[in-house]
């Protein structure tokens, strides 16, 4: 079953567990290693959010680590598709395409080609967030820098550090408002 039927499937299960004048914002989908898909459904009313974790089935999560796992993941692969490629992976490309026309400096067609290659990884939405989808990011994103000519650092591995902290703001705010009791 295609993901965006399995997330209308869990978004008319999520619904269930609304409060009066609280709707199903969002969803996330994740599938951490060893614990299966998880799927963090956002809840708004008015200013106010909540969220609320649910297996493949359809079943309120409880357990704090599965749901930390998912919620983890997630982020990360959201931040790694923001940071890929400066954040506009197509038009890095077209910038490419462009500087291969009119400057022809050597190597531009390997870093074009290495842009191409980021931009097959990107997923569309909806995407499931795996660790296998956030090391072929890291993997693509990296070719990319190295055929740029980057090989001192890695512009990218330093995005995603700077974005630990945001990752685990948003699993904080997850378990701060979840709908159910976590152990």
């Amino acid at each position: 079953m295609a993901l965006s039927h399995d997330l209308e499937r869990i978004a008319a299960e999520a619904a269930a567990y609304a409060a009066s004048g609280e709707r199903v914002a969002g969803i996330l989908a994740a599938e951490p290693l060893e614990i299966g898909r998880i799927y963090l459904c956002a809840y708004e009313s008015g200013a106010d959010h909540a969220w609320l974790a649910f297996d493949d089935a359809g079943t309120p999560v409880a357990d704090r680590y599965r749901v930390r796992a998912a919620a983890s993941l997630a982020g990360l692969c959201e931040a790694a598709e923001e940071s890929a490629g400066g954040g506009d992976v197509p038009q890095l490309v077209a910038r490419l395409g462009e500087i291969r026309e009119t400057e022809a400096p050597v190597g531009i067609e390997l870093a074009e080609e290495a842009a191409r290659a980021l931009a097959a990884t990107l997923e569309p939405e909806p995407r499931l967030a795996t660790a296998d989808y956030l090391d072929r990011l890291g993997a693509a994103s990296r070719r990319l820098e190295q055929a740029l000519g980057d090989g001192t650092g890695s512009p990218f591995s330093a995005a995603m550090q700077q974005a630990l902290p945001i990752v685990e703001e948003l699993t904080a705010e997850i378990e701060r408002t979840y709908k159910g009791p976590l152990a």
